[in-house]
């Protein structure tokens, strides 16, 4: 079960924040954020992707200003990054949600 939350916002959308085990071979989390017309939808959005076992349960950890920030500028509204609790990670920049997916690409 993913930890995170959500945040609604003044227009009646709201962020998603969740944090998942990165499906890749090194292990570790990532936070992701997701921008959508609800919860359910914002859901929805990681489940077509792929994440078939992502639910939200409770508030815990709601995506702070500077995420919602990040996630309303970005186009496809759908961001992560690994969690700053891991070692020389605090710096990371948010990249797109299909970077995630993708299989590494040796030489880039």
């Amino acid at each position: 079960m993913a930890s995170g939350g959500f945040s609604k916002l003044p227009n009646g959308t709201v962020v998603v924040a969740l944090n998942l085990p990165r499906p890749a071979a090194e292990g570790g989390t990532v936070r992701v954020l997701v921008h959508a017309a609800n919860r359910a939808r914002a859901l929805t959005r990681l489940r077509n992707l792929g994440l078939r076992a992502v639910y939200l349960r409770g508030n815990a950890e709601p995506p702070t200003p500077d995420e919602i920030t990040a996630v309303l500028h970005h186009p496809d509204g759908l961001l992560w990054r690994t969690t700053p609790d891991a070692p020389g990670t605090a710096d990371q920049l948010w990249r797109p949600i299909r970077a995630l997916l993708r299989p590494a690409v040796m030489g880039y």
